[in-house]
């Protein structure tokens, strides 16, 4: 694992007919050095199926998003432009600003509105469904690097696999230190994206997935989803639909050939305020092991519909 700084913060208010899901890194100014917890960006590129690298953050960190959706059943999001002018502008603004924050204080070198709507209104993108935002920013270049990163924090992942979402766009700043800020904003502006059939959900890691990380650096995310510890084993979750409920009869994951479940902190919308309703996880409280297979096991119901569901993964 390499060192990095990461700054992130994670934000979901509800709006009366649409919703707004963020999320970000660390804190509004300073940085945080800790531990990557994901694959460095030239392993990721080896990956089966991975997207050519460009080398432009913006893209390949969208394009890396896009390929994570598909692995686990999701419709990669469309590219719009307008939305890329809108995540573009915020960048700038948290280069110009040197900080990781979702709202804009107007007056401040390169403004372009408070909140993500006002953002997209004035990139020209009216917004009449869903829209969310993750944005992170670090001592890393790499778009692949800093998707990956977001895909691991487990408020991040609940945004960026959101089934629902249509179209995205994405936009980057770089300061002269070499500091990236990286924005993804995700929309639809003519009703939903395809979502997911009726009582169905999608996982992460997926069944069959090889090479997942073993460890997540807890700290690094804000709200800290393990308030009493950092580095925890890698984060395991379902997704359904925006405001389809998931709840949880039980959820574990056991080392293949093991007798016992692994010890683990539940995230469901009942425990946990920054959890949304329609998804859940559970986070091992000790690192995974290395090349090493995992057996997961998922039962509850979705809008009510009884849900079975066992599947296994690998480390690296």
């Amino acid at each position: 694992m390499i060192a990095s700084s990461l700054r992130w913060k994670y934000w979901i208010p509800a709006l009366l007919s649409a919703a707004l899901l963020s999320a970000c890194g660390g804190g509004d100014s300073g940085s945080n050095t800790s531990l990557s917890t994901s694959t460095p960006a030239g392993q990721l590129t080896q990956e089966p199926g991975a997207p050519v690298l460009s080398n432009n953050i913006a893209t390949d960190g969208f394009n890396w998003f896009n390929y994570r959706r598909s692995q686990i059943g999701l419709s990669p999001m469309v590219r719009n432009s307008l939305i890329d002018s809108a995540a573009l502008g915020h960048s700038s603004y948290l280069n110009l600003n040197n900080t990781v924050a979702h709202e804009q204080v107007q007056g401040k070198p390169g403004f372009t509105g408070v909140k993500l709507g006002d953002r997209l209104a004035k990139a020209g993108y009216v917004v009449t469904s869903l829209q969310g935002e993750v944005i992170a920013g670090a001592g890393n270049t790499s778009g692949f690097y800093l998707a990956e990163e977001l895909v691991t924090a487990i408020y991040h992942r609940f945004v960026i696999f959101e089934p629902l979402f249509k179209e995205g766009g994405a936009g980057a700043a770089v300061s002269s230190s070499g500091y990236a800020y990286f924005t993804t904003d995700m929309a639809g502006n003519r009703n939903y994206g395809p979502g997911l059939a009726a009582g169905q959900i999608v996982t992460y890691p997926f069944g069959g997935q090889q090479k997942v990380a073993v460890s997540f650096s807890s700290d690094n995310e804000s709200p800290d989803p393990v308030p009493n510890q950092d580095v925890v084993g890698y984060p395991i979750s379902v997704h359904a639909n925006y405001g389809t409920p998931v709840s949880v009869t039980a959820f574990s994951v056991r080392q293949r050939g093991a007798a016992t479940d692994l010890a683990v902190r539940l995230l469901t919308s009942g425990n946990d305020v920054h959890t949304p309703v329609s998804a859940a996880s559970i986070i091992p409280l000790a690192t995974l092991n290395a090349n090493t297979s995992y057996d997961v096991s998922f039962i509850g119901k979705v809008n009510g519909a009884d849900v079975t569901h066992s599947w296994s993964f690998t480390t690296r």
